[in-house]
Order: C-alpha cells, then structure tokens, then sequence
C-alpha cells in the first residue's frame, strides 16, 4: 500500500530527531534508516538536514570514513533534544485523537 507523501513529510522531521537521538548518523545511513520504515527519496532527506543544522537542532563533523571520503556526521543539540520531545508528545497526542476519532465513527454510524 502506497503511503500518501503528506504523512510522510509530516513525520519525516520527527523520524529523523529520533534516529539521530539513538545514534548520531551520517546522511545517507538516515536515508537507510528511514526507508526501513517509510519509503523516502534521497533528496528530501538533505534540505530537512540543513534546516535542523540553520535551526540550531543539529550539529555536524566530519568523521574519516574506510569506505570514501569523510562522511558528516548528525548530532542533536540540547535545543534538538527538547525540540524532539515536544514534537513526540504533540505526535502521540495528534494520533490518540485521530485514533479516537476513527473508532468513534465507525461506532456512531
């Protein structure tokens, strides 16, 4: 079943904060990471890495790499971490009120 690409980009962000709050991560390896679970481009994983680094999110560095070039690196700041706290209480509340939503219209009609 094909997932409808708002859902995606809405919790893209969200997706991201917490691979990163796991394990600091370099671009590509997110890309991984993620499609494991919802099925993302390349190419829109990378702007929403720089926003979160011009926000003040992220950090990065640059770690050698035995495969290529130097890969960077994404870590959360403090600012990020609370950041992705609040967003995970607003996801989980967002989801428990369509959640309810949905079994009371299939109740109700």
């Amino acid at each position: 079943m094909e997932i409808n690409v708002q859902f995606k980009k809405g919790v893209l962000e969200l997706c991201v904060l917490v691979l990163i709050h796991r394990k600091e991560r370099y671009g590509f390896e997110l890309v991984q990471q993620v499609s494991n679970y919802v099925q993302v481009a390349e190419g829109a994983l990378y702007p929403l890495l720089r926003r979160l680094v011009t926000e003040g999110r992220c950090t990065t560095y640059l770690q050698e790499s035995t495969e290529g070039p130097p890969r960077k690196y994404y870590k959360l700041t403090a600012n990020g971490e609370q950041y992705m706290d609040e967003m995970l209480k607003e996801w989980n509340q967002f989801v428990n009120d369509v959640s309810s939503l949905l079994e009371d219209g299939a109740t109700h009609e």
